[in-house]
């Protein structure tokens, strides 16, 4: 497949990011949303569009899944009109949403008895980084699976990691997103605390940048919460969706976890205060009206923008052998 048609269906804030690469890079592309101006900006750049699920799967060799929850992809996937339905043998479906493992596990055999391979595709890194193909993607599926469609995650992202059989990139996914979680909680509170005990705001971004405090998630998250917009492009019910299914994948396997429910607890009061659809980094309001303050630095972007130059996508080999003491 050197050439493959791609359909793309989810057209949010990452899954457009995501399907604008593959127009940057000349694919034939075939979009569908629920949001008919999302679609039409995709034609409007060159993109088809389809009028149902199905239509879109009879079209393209590659079938992308974007979706926000589990529930919406079963609903595209198994609708009368749905992808299901235009399957056809050669074909592959990309689930690219943060999904729960098992419900990947049972749709794939669903695509598989249509002559069709499944695979799940998830992407880390942020929509800033989305939009310029520098984000991170996990691909769980067979290795034959994995090297067919190597070339079109690399038109996607730079860092490909196959981490094993289906399903295994939607666990890795979803720890990741609780691991996110728990340092922007953390950073909250430590953020809140110096802007309490009266430390200037943009020396104490500096510090925890520049110290064994730093993460991925400090530097991108804390400069829209000091700017004020709290804009990462996620929202609270998207956060209590995928720590959940972490929270219950740890509870199923009899893991003793502590911090995954007490995150789950701060994030649905957040959602109970402020309602489900509130931006995720403002959840440091709860702390902000305990405390009587308003924490904010000078000169911090509105939203993250990736300003590194694109790189040319690349599979992540994990290490192996003797580890040297």
């Amino acid at each position: 497949m050197n050439h493959p048609r791609i359909g793309f269906i989810g057209l949010g804030n990452v899954g457009a990011s995501l399907a604008g690469n593959l127009l940057r890079h000349g694919v034939d592309l075939t979009v569908r949303d629920l949001d008919e101006r999302r679609v039409a900006d995709f034609v409007a750049r060159g993109a088809k569009r389809a009028d149902s699920p199905k239509a879109i799967a009879e079209a393209v060799d590659i079938i992308i899944t974007c979706l926000p929850s589990p529930s919406a992809t079963a609903a595209v996937m198994e609708s009368e009109d749905g992808i299901l339905a235009g399957l056809g043998a050669g074909k592959v479906w990309l689930e690219m949403s943060t999904t729960d493992a098992d419900e990947v596990k049972r749709l794939a055999p669903l695509v598989e008895a249509k002559g069709a391979t499944a695979m799940d595709c998830p992407v880390s890194g942020g929509c800033h980084r989305a939009a310029t193909g520098n984000i991170s993607i996990f691909a769980g599926g067979t290795r034959a699976a994995f090297e067919r469609v190597l070339p079109t995650l690399k038109m996607l992202g730079c860092q490909i990691l196959h981490t094993g059989a289906l399903g295994s990139a939607s666990v890795l996914k979803v720890m990741t997103n609780y691991l996110c979680t728990v340092h922007l909680v953390a950073l909250t509170e430590a953020l809140t605390t110096m802007k309490v005990v009266g430390m200037d705001m943009n020396t104490v971004y500096e510090a925890i940048r520049i110290s064994s405090g730093n993460s991925f998630v400090h530097e991108t998250e804390s400069q829209v919460i000091l700017n004020g917009s709290r804009d990462i492009s996620f929202t609270m019910d998207l956060v209590i969706k995928d720590v959940g299914l972490f929270d219950r994948l740890a509870h199923e396997l009899g893991v003793p976890v502590e911090l995954s429910p007490l995150v789950l607890g701060i994030f649905r009061d957040g959602a109970r205060r402020y309602g489900p659809r509130e931006l995720s980094d403002n959840i440091i309001r709860r702390l902000e009206e305990a405390c009587g303050v308003k924490v904010l630095g000078e000169g911090f972007p509105a939203q993250m923008v990736d300003d590194e130059p694109e790189a040319p996508g690349y599979e992540v080999v994990p290490r192996r052998g003797a580890t040297t003491p």
